[in-house]
């Protein structure tokens, strides 16, 4: 059986994603469409508005055959590590193609990009080093390092944040030599971080905003969901009494920052260059999550940065347990969330010739990377009442969802 791996969120399935699912499959001419799903917490270090199994059992119903998950310290990541984990988790099931949205829409660009970054690598490098120095975020450092070496104007703009998270996945292939042939489809109708609804193809963000404004599925939003989606999120609501967002956290996170040391906050993953001694001064006068980062934003400390930082406080995620579970480029396991019929079949199929287990439920002796996954399981579900969180929390030692 031949598969084609994606890389997602979810959050939530809207339908950009199923156009995406649907091109994927044609384009890639795949038997089976694998998809890693970050899982509790987000690339851009934000809660999943609904959790990782009502996520994946959208996805099931809307064309995925096998959602795995994709490890925590690889998904409150930069895309660099956030691809490394995505990309070598699919190839380990061994995906012959991966495909992803992007801005450009064509693959020849970001294949000829990564040709130009090699040949300018010692540039790049030296000017990103330079910008860092001056005080600069590292998006913006690395924007204008790029942009010296011309990757962020003509047919290929690596500021665009598809375009960025794309060009990472392509990377990781051809840095790693992966037998994966990547293909890309351009994204229709809508910018990534658009606020506003304004077809029934719509950014998950104007999604969201919407969600979470109206504290319901309105007709707007029921115009860009696929039946399943909006079924699960209502389901959800019903069973938790809320949609995930990060004001919900901010007791415990507060809280959390008040009641440890300097010396404890330091020690945690992103909490670099003295800002500890901020993020207790700020947390003083925070009223509110969204107040707090307005506080805390500088130009080095963009909002998204701010977040992952926040995420690894609110799990308790230290320097010392990433450093030890990334400290190689192979990820430890495959977790599988669901699977159809055909991803069962292509799962039993492609066993055989795996090195690293496929882990279906938590159990009690889990490797350390599945350690730090179950601890931001129970950050997600802890703003949950005592009999809501343990029902739901069942979730993680029950044998994955089939469809």
């Amino acid at each position: 059986m031949k598969a084609c791996g994606l890389i997602v969120e979810y959050n939530p399935l809207h339908n950009g994603h199923l156009y995406h699912i649907e091109e994927a499959k044609s384009i890639s001419q795949a038997d089976c469409m694998i998809a890693v799903m970050s899982g509790s917490f987000l690339q851009r270090g934000e809660p999943a508005i609904i959790d990782k199994f009502h996520r994946a059992e959208a996805a099931l119903a809307s064309g995925i055959d096998i959602i795995i998950e994709l490890p925590y310290p690889y998904a409150v990541q930069s895309s660099r590590l956030f691809a490394k984990g995505s990309v070598h988790s699919l190839s380990e099931l061994g995906v012959s193609s991966i495909c992803f949205g992007s801005e450009s829409g064509d693959i020849s660009n970001f294949t000829s990009s990564y040709c130009l970054l090699k040949e300018n690598e010692a540039i790049y490098t030296g000017l990103l080093k330079e910008y860092l120095s001056a005080g600069l975020s590292f998006p913006l450092a690395s924007m204008k390092a790029l942009e010296f070496i011309g990757l962020t104007t003509g047919q290929m703009d690596l500021s665009q944040p598809n375009n960025i998270l794309g060009f990472s996945y392509v990377k990781t292939i051809l840095d790693n030599h992966l037998p994966i042939k990547p293909f890309t489809i351009k994204r229709t109708n809508n910018e990534y971080h658009e606020q506003e609804i304004s077809s029934s193809i719509a950014s998950a963000t104007s999604i969201r905003r919407e969600l979470i404004l109206q504290n319901q599925i309105t007709k707007n939003i029921t115009d860009t969901l696929p039946q399943p989606t909006r079924k699960l999120l209502n389901d959800y609501k019903q069973t938790a009494n809320l949609w995930h967002t990060w004001e919900d956290y901010f007791p415990l996170l507060h809280y959390r920052v008040m009641t440890i040391s300097v010396h404890e906050l330091s020690l945690i993953e992103g909490v670099d260059e003295g800002i500890e001694g901020r993020i207790k001064q700020t947390a003083k006068q925070a009223t509110s999550f969204k107040q707090w980062m307005g506080e805390m934003k500088t130009k080095r400390y963009t909002w998204t940065r701010l977040q992952r930082m926040f995420i690894h406080i609110l799990t308790n995620t230290k320097k010392a347990d990433m450093k030890q579970v990334l400290s190689t480029n192979e990820v430890p396991y495959i977790r599988i969330l669901g699977l159809t019929n055909t991803g069962q079949a292509y799962v039993k199929e492609q066993k055989k010739e795996m090195e690293i287990p496929i882990i279906t439920q938590m159990s009690r002796d889990l490797p350390p990377m599945l350690e730090i996954e179950e601890k931001a399981s129970q950050a997600y579900y802890s703003i949950l009442s005592p009999t809501k969180r343990i029902q739901l929390q069942r979730q993680e030692i029950q044998p994955p969802i089939l469809r």
